[in-house]
């Protein structure tokens, strides 16, 4: 099975009691994240959602969907949600906000690892594409958030500067071999 480790830090410019408005009624997820395209309850939790069971659905970019079913593990009203994955995602999903006033800071923090077989054979050329797919689908769910809040996106972060890196290199290498095998034939 391939690793990944994703953290995304985005601040909307909201106090954290509206964004957990929203954030904290996983039903309302699809209403505001593009890419997300189901969520479905499959064992209630409390009140604030501890114990849960969620399938989770989400069509990406790339020309491929992942299901995974979610248990939400902590829930600190405000500041935090956990939640263990199993399905064709496994891992540990760690939701934080930090109010900052007028605006609020939030970290996911996604130690995943894959189980389609296909994305496990194709990982070690396909992991900076699935890296950048996973952005995108974060700064979508980001600006989706903003927007139903009426309000804007003011920070955005996801991944690793080295991402950029793993892509560039590749595909620089790609074209040398074409380059040096044109040369020759």
């Amino acid at each position: 099975m391939a690793n990944y480790l994703f953290v995304t830090t985005t601040e909307i410019a909201a106090p954290a009691e509206r964004v957990w408005g929203e954030v904290g009624h996983l039903e309302k997820w699809t209403t505001w994240w593009p890419g997300l395209v189901g969520v479905r309850e499959l064992e209630p939790g409390d009140d604030d959602l501890r114990g849960a069971l969620i399938e989770f659905t989400f069509k990406s970019r790339l020309p491929y969907t992942l299901s995974f079913q979610g248990r939400i593990t902590r829930v600190d009203p405000l500041q935090r949600m956990d939640i263990e994955a199993v399905g064709e995602l496994e891992g540990v999903a760690v939701y934080e906000l930090e109010d900052r006033g007028q605006v609020t800071r939030q970290r996911l923090t996604w130690s995943v690892r894959t189980t389609k077989p296909w994305m496990n054979a194709l990982a070690p050329v396909a992991r900076p594409f699935f890296a950048w797919n996973h952005d995108v689908l974060m700064k979508a769910g980001a600006r989706g958030l903003a927007r139903k809040l009426g309000t804007e996106v003011t920070y955005f972060e996801s991944g690793h500067p080295l991402r950029r890196v793993a892509i560039i290199v590749p595909a620089a290498m790609g074209g040398w071999w074409l380059w040096k095998r044109r040369r020759v034939g």
